[in-house]
Protein backbone atom coordinates (compact mmCIF):
# COMPACT_ATOMS: atom_id res chain seq x y z
CA UNK A 1 0.00 0.00 0.00
CA UNK A 2 1.85 3.45 -1.44
CA UNK A 3 2.04 5.56 1.78
CA UNK A 4 1.21 9.53 0.48
CA UNK A 5 2.29 12.12 2.51
CA UNK A 6 -0.09 14.81 3.55
CA UNK A 7 1.56 18.38 3.80
CA UNK A 8 -0.84 20.91 5.48
CA UNK A 9 -0.63 24.50 4.15
CA UNK A 10 -3.34 25.84 6.28
CA UNK A 11 -1.46 28.18 8.18
CA UNK A 12 0.12 29.91 5.09
CA UNK A 13 -1.97 29.48 2.10
CA UNK A 14 -4.87 29.46 4.37
CA UNK A 15 -4.18 32.57 6.11
CA UNK A 16 -4.56 34.47 2.29
CA UNK A 17 -8.85 33.68 2.94
CA UNK A 18 -10.30 36.85 3.39
CA UNK A 19 -11.59 37.33 6.52
CA UNK A 20 -8.92 34.69 8.28
CA UNK A 21 -6.31 36.73 10.37
CA UNK A 22 -4.87 33.54 12.65
CA UNK A 23 -2.75 35.21 15.58
CA UNK A 24 0.18 33.23 17.23
CA UNK A 25 -1.86 31.32 19.44
CA UNK A 26 -3.89 30.16 17.36
CA UNK A 27 -1.29 28.99 14.97
CA UNK A 28 0.11 27.25 17.23
CA UNK A 29 -2.89 25.11 18.27
CA UNK A 30 -3.31 24.58 15.49
CA UNK A 31 0.04 22.73 14.82
CA UNK A 32 -0.31 20.92 18.32
CA UNK A 33 -4.36 19.48 16.84
CA UNK A 34 -2.34 18.45 13.63
CA UNK A 35 0.59 17.19 15.22
CA UNK A 36 -1.95 15.22 17.39
CA UNK A 37 -3.56 13.75 14.17
CA UNK A 38 0.17 12.56 12.27
CA UNK A 39 0.08 15.14 9.72
CA UNK A 40 3.65 14.31 7.68
CA UNK A 41 4.75 18.22 7.48
CA UNK A 42 2.56 21.35 8.45
CA UNK A 43 3.92 24.60 6.59
CA UNK A 44 4.13 27.05 9.42
CA UNK A 45 4.45 30.62 7.37
CA UNK A 46 6.62 32.60 5.95
CA UNK A 47 9.15 33.54 8.59
CA UNK A 48 10.89 35.96 6.16
CA UNK A 49 7.36 38.06 5.63
CA UNK A 50 6.19 39.33 8.75
CA UNK A 51 6.74 39.98 12.27
CA UNK A 52 4.13 37.31 13.56
CA UNK A 53 5.48 34.50 11.46
CA UNK A 54 8.63 35.41 13.06
CA UNK A 55 7.44 35.30 16.30
CA UNK A 56 5.48 31.80 15.26
CA UNK A 57 8.97 29.78 14.68
CA UNK A 58 10.41 31.43 17.55
CA UNK A 59 8.11 29.70 19.86
CA UNK A 60 8.14 26.78 18.30
CA UNK A 61 11.56 25.89 18.66
CA UNK A 62 11.07 25.07 22.26
CA UNK A 63 7.78 23.41 21.57
CA UNK A 64 8.50 19.82 20.35
CA UNK A 65 6.17 17.90 17.75
CA UNK A 66 5.90 14.05 18.15
CA UNK A 67 4.42 13.41 14.60
CA UNK A 68 4.24 16.11 12.26
CA UNK A 69 7.44 18.09 10.88
CA UNK A 70 7.13 21.69 10.82
CA UNK A 71 8.07 23.47 7.36
CA UNK A 72 8.95 27.33 6.75
CA UNK A 73 7.85 28.61 3.42
CA UNK A 74 9.85 31.27 0.87
CA UNK A 75 10.83 31.83 -2.23
CA UNK A 76 14.06 31.59 -4.48
CA UNK A 77 16.40 34.11 -4.09
CA UNK A 78 16.37 37.81 -6.13
CA UNK A 79 17.75 38.09 -8.91
CA UNK A 80 20.97 39.64 -9.08
CA UNK A 81 22.20 38.23 -5.56
CA UNK A 82 23.64 34.95 -3.82
CA UNK A 83 21.22 32.86 -2.20
CA UNK A 84 23.55 33.55 0.83
CA UNK A 85 22.75 36.94 0.70
CA UNK A 86 18.94 37.02 0.33
CA UNK A 87 17.61 38.27 3.70
CA UNK A 88 14.37 35.84 2.99
CA UNK A 89 16.57 33.11 2.55
CA UNK A 90 18.22 33.55 5.85
CA UNK A 91 15.49 33.97 8.00
CA UNK A 92 14.38 30.54 7.08
CA UNK A 93 17.42 28.96 8.34
CA UNK A 94 17.07 31.23 11.24
CA UNK A 95 14.00 29.92 11.98
CA UNK A 96 14.81 26.35 13.08
CA UNK A 97 13.25 24.20 10.70
CA UNK A 98 14.65 20.76 9.40
CA UNK A 99 12.65 21.19 6.04
CA UNK A 100 11.64 24.32 4.11
CA UNK A 101 9.41 24.69 0.67
CA UNK A 102 10.52 26.63 -1.83
CA UNK A 103 8.74 28.75 -4.58
CA UNK A 104 10.23 29.01 -7.88
CA UNK A 105 8.74 30.25 -11.31
CA UNK A 106 8.03 27.50 -13.74
CA UNK A 107 6.07 29.81 -16.03
CA UNK A 108 8.06 31.42 -18.27
CA UNK A 109 5.56 34.11 -18.65
CA UNK A 110 5.97 34.91 -15.22
CA UNK A 111 9.96 34.81 -15.93
CA UNK A 112 9.79 37.54 -17.99
CA UNK A 113 6.47 39.79 -16.90
CA UNK A 114 6.44 39.57 -13.28
CA UNK A 115 10.40 38.99 -12.58
CA UNK A 116 11.25 40.58 -15.03
CA UNK A 117 14.33 38.78 -15.56
CA UNK A 118 15.65 36.28 -17.84
CA UNK A 119 15.05 32.38 -17.77
CA UNK A 120 18.88 31.90 -17.36
CA UNK A 121 18.67 33.54 -14.48
CA UNK A 122 15.63 32.55 -12.93
CA UNK A 123 16.97 28.54 -13.57
CA UNK A 124 20.10 30.08 -11.47
CA UNK A 125 18.18 31.37 -8.59
CA UNK A 126 15.94 28.19 -8.36
CA UNK A 127 19.54 26.26 -7.86
CA UNK A 128 20.99 28.75 -5.82
CA UNK A 129 18.38 28.77 -3.47
CA UNK A 130 17.95 24.91 -3.13
CA UNK A 131 21.57 24.04 -3.03
CA UNK A 132 22.13 26.58 -0.26
CA UNK A 133 19.96 25.99 1.60
CA UNK A 134 20.46 21.89 1.43
CA UNK A 135 24.47 22.98 2.03
CA UNK A 136 22.99 24.36 5.34
CA UNK A 137 21.22 21.26 6.32
CA UNK A 138 17.62 21.76 5.26
CA UNK A 139 15.88 19.36 3.53
CA UNK A 140 13.67 21.31 0.47
CA UNK A 141 10.49 20.72 -1.32
CA UNK A 142 10.42 22.44 -4.40
CA UNK A 143 6.92 24.14 -5.53
CA UNK A 144 7.01 24.70 -9.12
CA UNK A 145 4.49 28.00 -9.05
CA UNK A 146 2.52 27.97 -12.20
CA UNK A 147 3.82 24.92 -13.71
CA UNK A 148 0.52 23.76 -15.20
CA UNK A 149 0.32 26.58 -17.13
CA UNK A 150 3.93 26.98 -17.63
CA UNK A 151 4.18 23.46 -19.15
CA UNK A 152 0.88 23.70 -20.89
CA UNK A 153 2.48 26.56 -23.39
CA UNK A 154 6.33 26.10 -22.92
CA UNK A 155 6.74 22.34 -21.47
CA UNK A 156 10.78 22.23 -21.83
CA UNK A 157 11.22 25.28 -19.51
CA UNK A 158 8.94 24.08 -17.09
CA UNK A 159 10.55 20.80 -16.80
CA UNK A 160 13.75 22.73 -16.79
CA UNK A 161 12.83 24.66 -13.80
CA UNK A 162 12.23 21.15 -12.33
CA UNK A 163 15.83 19.57 -13.10
CA UNK A 164 17.21 22.78 -11.63
CA UNK A 165 15.93 22.08 -8.46
CA UNK A 166 16.50 18.02 -8.59
CA UNK A 167 20.26 18.99 -9.63
CA UNK A 168 20.58 20.92 -6.59
CA UNK A 169 19.22 18.47 -3.99
CA UNK A 170 15.53 19.18 -3.47
CA UNK A 171 13.86 15.73 -1.69
CA UNK A 172 10.21 16.79 -3.25
CA UNK A 173 9.23 18.29 -7.06
CA UNK A 174 5.71 19.66 -6.27
CA UNK A 175 3.59 21.16 -9.12
CA UNK A 176 1.28 23.90 -8.58
CA UNK A 177 -1.89 24.72 -10.12
CA UNK A 178 -1.69 27.94 -8.48
CA UNK A 179 -4.17 29.98 -10.69
CA UNK A 180 -6.32 27.11 -10.23
CA UNK A 181 -7.71 26.97 -14.24
CA UNK A 182 -6.57 23.41 -14.78
CA UNK A 183 -9.00 20.56 -15.61
CA UNK A 184 -8.31 16.82 -13.73
CA UNK A 185 -7.84 15.10 -17.73
CA UNK A 186 -4.73 17.54 -17.99
CA UNK A 187 -3.53 17.24 -14.32
CA UNK A 188 -3.36 13.74 -14.59
CA UNK A 189 -1.94 13.43 -17.93
CA UNK A 190 0.92 16.01 -17.35
CA UNK A 191 2.07 14.74 -13.71
CA UNK A 192 2.33 11.46 -15.42
CA UNK A 193 4.92 13.44 -18.00
CA UNK A 194 6.83 14.48 -15.11
CA UNK A 195 7.07 11.43 -13.62
CA UNK A 196 8.27 9.52 -16.25
CA UNK A 197 11.34 12.09 -16.30
CA UNK A 198 12.36 12.16 -12.80
CA UNK A 199 13.43 9.60 -9.84
CA UNK A 200 12.70 12.34 -6.92
CA UNK A 201 8.82 12.35 -5.25
CA UNK A 202 6.27 14.50 -6.82
CA UNK A 203 3.37 16.47 -4.73
CA UNK A 204 0.46 18.59 -6.40
CA UNK A 205 -0.57 21.77 -5.11
CA UNK A 206 -3.99 22.42 -6.37
CA UNK A 207 -6.35 25.98 -5.70
CA UNK A 208 -9.87 25.60 -6.61
CA UNK A 209 -10.40 28.55 -8.79
CA UNK A 210 -12.61 25.89 -11.72
CA UNK A 211 -13.96 23.75 -8.26
CA UNK A 212 -11.52 21.04 -9.09
CA UNK A 213 -8.88 21.34 -6.88
CA UNK A 214 -9.79 18.05 -4.70
CA UNK A 215 -10.10 16.03 -8.21
CA UNK A 216 -6.83 17.50 -9.90
CA UNK A 217 -5.03 16.11 -6.49
CA UNK A 218 -6.82 12.59 -6.70
CA UNK A 219 -5.68 12.34 -10.47
CA UNK A 220 -1.78 13.19 -9.47
CA UNK A 221 -1.72 10.90 -6.63
CA UNK A 222 -3.34 8.40 -9.25
CA UNK A 223 -1.06 9.50 -11.89
CA UNK A 224 1.81 8.61 -9.03
CA UNK A 225 2.38 11.52 -7.24
CA UNK A 226 2.91 10.69 -3.55
CA UNK A 227 2.96 14.28 -1.56
CA UNK A 228 -0.12 16.34 -1.54
CA UNK A 229 -0.53 19.81 -0.50
CA UNK A 230 -3.55 21.24 0.73
CA UNK A 231 -6.00 22.80 3.61
CA UNK A 232 -8.09 22.63 6.34
CA UNK A 233 -11.61 23.18 4.89
CA UNK A 234 -10.09 24.02 1.79
CA UNK A 235 -8.92 27.58 3.01
CA UNK A 236 -7.29 29.54 0.82
CA UNK A 237 -6.92 32.99 -1.39
CA UNK A 238 -9.92 33.50 -4.53
CA UNK A 239 -11.63 30.34 -4.07
CA UNK A 240 -9.80 28.76 -2.04
CA UNK A 241 -6.78 25.60 -1.91
CA UNK A 242 -7.57 21.87 -2.10
CA UNK A 243 -9.81 20.46 1.07
CA UNK A 244 -7.58 18.12 2.58
CA UNK A 245 -11.07 17.34 4.79
CA UNK A 246 -12.31 15.54 1.31
CA UNK A 247 -9.01 14.51 -0.09
CA UNK A 248 -8.02 12.42 2.67
CA UNK A 249 -10.77 10.02 3.44
CA UNK A 250 -10.72 9.68 -0.43
CA UNK A 251 -7.24 8.18 -0.59
CA UNK A 252 -7.90 6.27 2.12
CA UNK A 253 -10.83 4.63 2.22
CA UNK A 254 -11.92 4.53 -1.54
CA UNK A 255 -8.57 4.73 -3.26
CA UNK A 256 -6.77 2.57 -1.04
CA UNK A 257 -3.77 4.39 -0.16
CA UNK A 258 -2.41 4.42 3.20
CA UNK A 259 -2.45 8.25 4.40
CA UNK A 260 -3.37 8.32 8.51
CA UNK A 261 -4.17 5.86 11.09
CA UNK A 262 -7.55 4.70 11.31
CA UNK A 263 -7.74 6.16 14.94
CA UNK A 264 -6.59 9.61 13.29
CA UNK A 265 -8.97 9.23 10.49
CA UNK A 266 -11.94 9.17 12.61
CA UNK A 267 -10.75 13.04 14.44
CA UNK A 268 -11.10 14.75 11.13
CA UNK A 269 -14.54 15.70 11.79
CA UNK A 270 -13.25 17.49 15.06
CA UNK A 271 -10.41 19.10 13.37
CA UNK A 272 -12.64 20.55 10.48
CA UNK A 273 -14.67 22.07 13.38
CA UNK A 274 -11.85 23.15 15.62
CA UNK A 275 -9.72 24.96 12.64
CA UNK A 276 -13.16 26.54 11.60
CA UNK A 277 -13.91 27.79 15.36
CA UNK A 278 -10.23 29.00 15.44
CA UNK A 279 -10.85 30.77 12.06
CA UNK A 280 -14.17 32.42 13.60
CA UNK A 281 -15.66 31.32 10.17
CA UNK A 282 -19.08 28.78 10.66
CA UNK A 283 -18.65 25.48 9.65
CA UNK A 284 -19.64 24.56 6.11
CA UNK A 285 -22.78 21.91 7.21
CA UNK A 286 -22.51 20.85 3.65
CA UNK A 287 -18.93 20.22 3.44
CA UNK A 288 -18.45 16.68 2.42
CA UNK A 289 -17.48 13.86 4.83
CA UNK A 290 -17.27 16.47 7.47
CA UNK A 291 -19.90 18.55 7.74
CA UNK A 292 -23.31 18.38 9.91
CA UNK A 293 -25.13 17.78 6.76
CA UNK A 294 -23.04 15.35 5.02
CA UNK A 295 -25.03 12.39 6.61
CA UNK A 296 -28.12 13.89 7.20
CA UNK A 297 -31.33 12.07 5.99
CA UNK A 298 -34.77 13.92 4.88
CA UNK A 299 -36.72 11.95 2.61
CA UNK A 300 -38.83 9.25 4.37
CA UNK A 301 -37.91 6.57 1.08
CA UNK A 302 -34.18 6.86 2.20
CA UNK A 303 -34.40 6.63 5.44
CA UNK A 304 -36.51 3.83 5.41
CA UNK A 305 -34.01 1.58 3.39
CA UNK A 306 -31.38 3.14 5.76
CA UNK A 307 -32.93 1.24 8.30
CA UNK A 308 -32.11 -2.08 6.27
CA UNK A 309 -28.54 -1.05 6.01
CA UNK A 310 -26.71 2.13 6.20
CA UNK A 311 -24.97 1.63 2.55
CA UNK A 312 -28.11 2.26 0.66
CA UNK A 313 -28.00 6.14 1.26
CA UNK A 314 -24.03 6.36 1.97
CA UNK A 315 -20.94 6.07 0.43
CA UNK A 316 -19.02 5.35 3.46
CA UNK A 317 -19.78 5.07 7.58
CA UNK A 318 -19.76 8.29 9.02
CA UNK A 319 -17.77 6.90 12.34
CA UNK A 320 -14.70 6.41 10.31
CA UNK A 321 -14.11 10.21 9.78
CA UNK A 322 -15.60 11.27 13.25
CA UNK A 323 -19.17 12.47 11.81
CA UNK A 324 -22.36 11.23 12.53
CA UNK A 325 -25.13 10.27 10.73
CA UNK A 326 -28.92 12.59 11.30
CA UNK A 327 -32.19 11.91 10.21
CA UNK A 328 -34.62 15.10 9.86
CA UNK A 329 -37.70 15.36 10.82
CA UNK A 330 -40.10 17.59 8.15
CA UNK A 331 -42.88 17.32 6.10
CA UNK A 332 -41.30 14.95 3.83
CA UNK A 333 -40.76 12.85 6.93
CA UNK A 334 -42.34 8.95 6.71
CA UNK A 335 -42.83 6.70 9.24
CA UNK A 336 -39.00 5.14 9.23
CA UNK A 337 -38.11 8.73 10.07
CA UNK A 338 -40.04 8.77 13.15
CA UNK A 339 -38.61 5.21 14.32
CA UNK A 340 -35.82 6.24 13.93
CA UNK A 341 -35.73 9.36 15.60
CA UNK A 342 -37.67 7.44 18.51
CA UNK A 343 -34.77 4.91 18.60
CA UNK A 344 -32.47 7.45 19.05
CA UNK A 345 -34.69 8.75 22.35
CA UNK A 346 -35.13 5.35 23.23
CA UNK A 347 -38.56 4.65 22.20
CA UNK A 348 -40.04 2.12 19.83
CA UNK A 349 -42.86 2.70 17.62
CA UNK A 350 -44.80 0.21 15.11
CA UNK A 351 -45.15 2.13 12.21
CA UNK A 352 -48.79 1.00 11.49
CA UNK A 353 -49.82 2.22 14.87
CA UNK A 354 -52.45 4.87 15.46
CA UNK A 355 -50.10 7.13 17.41
CA UNK A 356 -47.50 6.98 14.40
CA UNK A 357 -50.07 8.54 12.00
CA UNK A 358 -51.33 10.85 14.91
CA UNK A 359 -47.27 11.56 15.00
CA UNK A 360 -47.18 12.16 11.62
CA UNK A 361 -49.99 13.93 11.10
CA UNK A 362 -49.24 16.34 13.85
CA UNK A 363 -45.76 16.99 12.34
CA UNK A 364 -46.97 17.97 8.77
CA UNK A 365 -50.02 20.48 9.65
CA UNK A 366 -46.80 22.29 12.56
CA UNK A 367 -44.51 22.64 9.56
CA UNK A 368 -47.72 23.94 7.10
CA UNK A 369 -47.85 26.16 9.82
CA UNK A 370 -44.14 27.53 9.94
CA UNK A 371 -42.69 25.22 12.44
CA UNK A 372 -39.11 23.70 11.05
CA UNK A 373 -38.05 20.97 13.61
CA UNK A 374 -34.72 20.30 11.30
CA UNK A 375 -33.02 23.04 13.64
CA UNK A 376 -35.16 21.99 16.47
CA UNK A 377 -34.46 18.34 17.70
CA UNK A 378 -35.43 19.00 21.09
CA UNK A 379 -38.95 20.15 20.55
CA UNK A 380 -39.26 16.96 18.05
CA UNK A 381 -38.77 14.82 21.60
CA UNK A 382 -41.19 17.17 23.31
CA UNK A 383 -43.63 16.29 20.87
CA UNK A 384 -43.54 13.04 21.00
CA UNK A 385 -43.55 12.70 24.59
CA UNK A 386 -46.43 14.65 24.64
CA UNK A 387 -48.61 12.71 21.48
CA UNK A 388 -47.22 9.50 23.40
CA UNK A 389 -48.39 10.43 27.21
CA UNK A 390 -44.73 10.24 28.14
CA UNK A 391 -45.00 13.90 28.75
CA UNK A 392 -44.85 15.53 32.62
CA UNK A 393 -44.84 19.10 32.61
CA UNK A 394 -41.62 20.54 34.97
CA UNK A 395 -44.43 23.86 35.31
CA UNK A 396 -47.13 25.49 34.85
CA UNK A 397 -47.73 28.70 33.11
CA UNK A 398 -50.21 31.12 35.28
CA UNK A 399 -49.51 34.32 33.49
CA UNK A 400 -46.87 36.57 32.63
CA UNK A 401 -46.76 40.32 31.74
CA UNK A 402 -43.98 42.50 30.10
CA UNK A 403 -43.54 45.96 30.04
CA UNK A 404 -41.16 47.95 27.77
CA UNK A 405 -40.41 51.48 28.26
CA UNK A 406 -37.89 54.49 27.40
CA UNK A 407 -37.89 57.58 29.37
CA UNK A 408 -36.76 61.00 28.23
CA UNK A 409 -33.89 61.07 28.06
CA UNK A 410 -32.24 57.59 28.63
CA UNK A 411 -30.69 55.68 25.40
CA UNK A 412 -31.81 52.48 25.42
CA UNK A 413 -35.85 51.15 25.99
CA UNK A 414 -35.83 48.63 29.06
CA UNK A 415 -38.26 46.16 29.80
CA UNK A 416 -39.49 44.11 32.80
CA UNK A 417 -41.06 40.67 32.82
CA UNK A 418 -43.51 39.19 35.70
CA UNK A 419 -44.56 35.48 35.39
CA UNK A 420 -46.61 33.60 37.47
CA UNK A 421 -46.00 29.68 37.32
CA UNK A 422 -47.41 26.85 39.35
CA UNK A 423 -45.15 23.81 40.05
CA UNK A 424 -46.05 21.25 42.52
CA UNK A 425 -49.19 23.06 43.40
CA UNK A 426 -47.35 26.12 44.57
CA UNK A 427 -47.32 29.50 42.61
CA UNK A 428 -44.34 31.15 42.00
CA UNK A 429 -44.20 34.76 41.37
CA UNK A 430 -41.15 36.70 40.15
CA UNK A 431 -39.87 39.80 38.31
CA UNK A 432 -36.73 40.49 35.80
CA UNK A 433 -35.54 43.12 33.71
CA UNK A 434 -33.60 42.31 30.67
CA UNK A 435 -32.34 43.83 27.49
CA UNK A 436 -35.21 42.96 25.76
CA UNK A 437 -38.27 41.41 26.56
CA UNK A 438 -37.89 37.83 26.16
CA UNK A 439 -34.28 38.28 27.90
CA UNK A 440 -36.28 39.65 30.96
CA UNK A 441 -39.07 36.75 30.42
CA UNK A 442 -36.55 34.35 30.58
CA UNK A 443 -34.63 35.44 33.90
CA UNK A 444 -38.38 35.87 35.55
CA UNK A 445 -39.05 31.98 34.25
CA UNK A 446 -35.55 30.81 35.83
CA UNK A 447 -35.81 33.20 38.81
CA UNK A 448 -39.09 31.31 39.24
CA UNK A 449 -38.19 27.80 38.78
CA UNK A 450 -34.45 27.98 40.41
CA UNK A 451 -36.07 26.93 44.03
CA UNK A 452 -37.61 23.91 42.78
CA UNK A 453 -35.37 22.96 39.92
CA UNK A 454 -31.53 24.56 40.63
CA UNK A 455 -30.13 22.49 37.60
CA UNK A 456 -32.08 25.16 35.63
CA UNK A 457 -28.75 27.15 36.58
CA UNK A 458 -26.83 25.12 34.09
CA UNK A 459 -29.20 25.81 31.28
CA UNK A 460 -27.39 28.92 29.01
CA UNK A 461 -29.12 30.34 26.10
CA UNK A 462 -26.64 30.62 22.99
CA UNK A 463 -28.51 31.59 20.35
CA UNK A 464 -32.09 33.19 19.44
CA UNK A 465 -33.03 33.88 15.73
CA UNK A 466 -36.53 35.20 14.72
CA UNK A 467 -37.56 34.68 11.33
CA UNK A 468 -40.40 36.36 9.54
CA UNK A 469 -43.24 33.76 7.46
CA UNK A 470 -45.33 36.04 5.37
CA UNK A 471 -43.45 38.99 4.46
CA UNK A 472 -46.34 40.52 2.74
CA UNK A 473 -48.33 40.56 6.36
CA UNK A 474 -45.63 43.00 7.70
CA UNK A 475 -45.53 43.90 10.98
CA UNK A 476 -48.81 41.31 11.65
CA UNK A 477 -46.76 38.29 9.84
CA UNK A 478 -46.24 35.05 11.59
CA UNK A 479 -42.82 35.00 13.06
CA UNK A 480 -40.44 31.40 13.53
CA UNK A 481 -38.40 31.75 16.53
CA UNK A 482 -35.41 29.14 16.89
CA UNK A 483 -33.51 28.96 20.13
CA UNK A 484 -30.44 26.95 21.21
CA UNK A 485 -29.33 26.07 24.42
CA UNK A 486 -26.19 24.73 25.95
CA UNK A 487 -25.61 22.63 29.49
CA UNK A 488 -22.53 21.38 30.08
CA UNK A 489 -21.48 20.74 26.67
CA UNK A 490 -24.72 19.20 25.61
CA UNK A 491 -26.19 21.38 22.73
CA UNK A 492 -30.37 21.66 21.47
CA UNK A 493 -32.24 23.50 19.38
CA UNK A 494 -36.16 24.45 19.95
CA UNK A 495 -38.67 26.24 17.90
CA UNK A 496 -42.09 28.12 18.22
CA UNK A 497 -44.10 29.68 16.02
CA UNK A 498 -46.83 32.55 16.19
CA UNK A 499 -48.20 35.79 15.28
CA UNK A 500 -46.89 37.37 18.39
CA UNK A 501 -42.81 37.28 18.66
CA UNK A 502 -42.99 36.68 22.31
CA UNK A 503 -45.66 33.97 21.93
CA UNK A 504 -43.02 31.97 19.64
CA UNK A 505 -40.11 32.74 21.86
CA UNK A 506 -42.21 31.61 25.22
CA UNK A 507 -42.85 28.00 23.30
CA UNK A 508 -39.59 28.17 22.35
CA UNK A 509 -37.95 29.18 25.44
CA UNK A 510 -40.44 26.72 27.60
CA UNK A 511 -39.26 23.53 25.58
CA UNK A 512 -35.34 24.84 25.95
CA UNK A 513 -35.98 24.68 29.75
CA UNK A 514 -38.16 21.71 29.88
CA UNK A 515 -35.88 19.64 27.88
CA UNK A 516 -32.82 20.66 29.91
CA UNK A 517 -34.47 19.93 32.72
CA UNK A 518 -35.94 16.41 31.54
CA UNK A 519 -31.91 15.51 30.63
CA UNK A 520 -30.98 16.69 34.03
CA UNK A 521 -33.30 14.27 35.49
CA UNK A 522 -32.34 10.90 33.28
CA UNK A 523 -28.64 11.70 34.05
CA UNK A 524 -29.04 12.13 37.92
Amino acid sequence: MRQIEIYDTTLRDGTQREGISFSVEDKIRIVRKLDELGFHFVEGGWPGSNPKDIEFFERMQKIPLKRTVLTAFGSTRRAGITAKDDQNVQAIIRSGVKVATIFGKAWDFHVTDALRTTLEENLNMIYDTVSYLVSQGLQVNFDAEHFFDGYKRNPDYALATLRAAARAGARCLVLCDTNGGTLPHEVQRITKNVIDQFDLPIGIHAHNDSGVAVANSLLAVEAGASQVQGTINGYGERAGNADLCVIIPSLQLKMGFQVLTDEDLGQLTQMSHYVSEQANIVPDDHQPYVGRSAFAHKGGIHVSALLRHPQTYEHILPELVGNRRRVLISELAGASNIIYKARECGIELDKDSDKMREILSTIKQLEHDGYYFEGAEASFEMLLNRVLGLYEPFFELVGFRLITDRANGDLEARSEATIKIKVHDRIYHTAAEGNGPVNALDGALRKALIEVYPQVEQIKLSDYKVRVLDEQSGTAAKVRVLIQSTDDGMSWGTVGVSPNIIEASWIALVDSIEYGLLKAKAGQ
